[in-house]
């Protein structure tokens, strides 16, 4: 049997590539392969529970390249625009402008109405806070739905949703067959919703993304690459809410 690793199930650790000293946070479970993952955060490796530590740092030497680029692309990344909640303001969902209108009221509360979402706000209470929570019930109403759709074209039933609040990744699927899509995809035009939606659900027949992977995508949303595009462009200007 082989010798448990030396390095504990998360540390903080340091790798030198192409002559710059890189912080990584390493962080391991009982997955099969080692992945890397850079956002906001920097540098995260997962890792077997067993993997040598000379094998994880071999696999971020050989991407070191890629590494290096992309935490240089998330230095350079403009910071999220800020979303100020107010009565009359105009919040973009599922490519609907709608208008914001805030009404004081005994319990927080929400309402969309034609092209206006109406906020009932208790005295004292963040207006943002009741904002958030209209767009989770909303996004929460519009993927199931889009589920609904798209699962029995690839011969599925709907699985089981849940909303993610994840800052860079926008949907799942797990092992069990449940998916998760992160809640400021309403914030999107519905052609990208629905290019994550048939994303995941593809998923449930291919869990990686081989060539019969993007087969089967392809066979749920033939419009899926434009949409990609659009998921990466529009993913780095979906507003921060304030007040």
């Amino acid at each position: 049997m082989p010798a448990p690793p030396t390095t504990p199930p998360d540390s903080r650790r340091q790798i030198v590539l192409a002559s710059q000293t890189v912080d990584y946070q390493l962080r391991r479970s009982r997955r099969r392969t080692i992945g890397l993952r850079i956002d906001q955060q920097g540098l995260r490796v997962s890792a077997p529970l067993r993997a040598p530590l000379y094998e994880i740092e071999k696999l971020i030497a050989e991407h070191g390249r890629w590494v290096l680029d992309k935490l240089t692309e998330w230095q350079e990344r403009a910071p999220q625009p800020a979303l100020t909640v107010g009565d009359g303001g105009v919040v973009f969902a599922l490519g609907q402008a709608l208008t914001v209108k805030i009404s004081p009221a005994a319990r927080a509360g929400w309402q969309l109405v034609d092209q206006q979402l109406q906020l009932r706000v208790p005295p004292g209470s963040n207006a943002a806070q009741v904002l958030e929570k209209a767009l989770r019930e909303h996004a929460r109403q519009t993927f199931l739905a889009r589920l609904a759709f798209y699962a029995p074209r690839l011969g599925v039933s709907p699985p089981p949703l849940r909303l993610s609040s994840a800052r860079t990744r926008w949907g799942s699927c797990s092992q069990r067959g449940g998916i998760a899509l992160n809640w400021r995809l309403v914030l999107m035009p519905l052609a990208v919703v629905d290019y994550v939606v048939c994303h995941e659900l593809a998923h449930l027949r291919e869990m990686n993304h081989s060539p019969r992977f993007w087969s089967v995508v392809e066979q749920l949303y033939p419009d899926w690459q434009a949409q990609r595009l659009e998921l990466r462009r529009l993913g780095r200007e979906i507003p921060v809410i304030s007040c």
